[in-house]
């Protein structure tokens, strides 16, 4: 079975959302999350967790605000797994799917 990287993709940084979530709306959005955690079962090898924003060191942009790492027999089972993650449903959120590559002789 392959493992993945996860990576919850927001235009607000984690840190914000937390901090401008009331009491009921963090409840409700880990509900979901722990819901959608419940379906996939076995395939998260680590919930994750959600990340401040990034420092870059060469070129590219693009924050990520979170991650896990699922397993499955292919990127296909586990962006299914994905379409209906509860990340997904704030608008300009996306979700990256990386394989993570044996590396030889470790």
């Amino acid at each position: 079975m392959a493992k993945f990287l996860v990576l919850y993709r927001s235009s607000s940084s984690a840190r914000a959302q937390l901090a401008n979530a009331s009491p009921e709306e963090a409840k409700a959005g880990m509900d979901a999350w722990m819901a959608w955690a419940g379906k996939a079962g076995e395939a998260i090898v680590d919930f994750g967790a959600p990340v401040d924003s990034a420092r870059h060191v060469g070129g590219g942009s693009g924050d990520p605000t979170g991650f896990s790492i699922l397993q499955a027999d292919s990127a296909d089972d586990i962006v299914a797994l994905l379409n209906e993650h509860p990340h997904l449903h704030s608008s300009g959120n996306s979700i990256d799917v990386q394989e993570f590559i044996p590396i030889p002789g470790m």
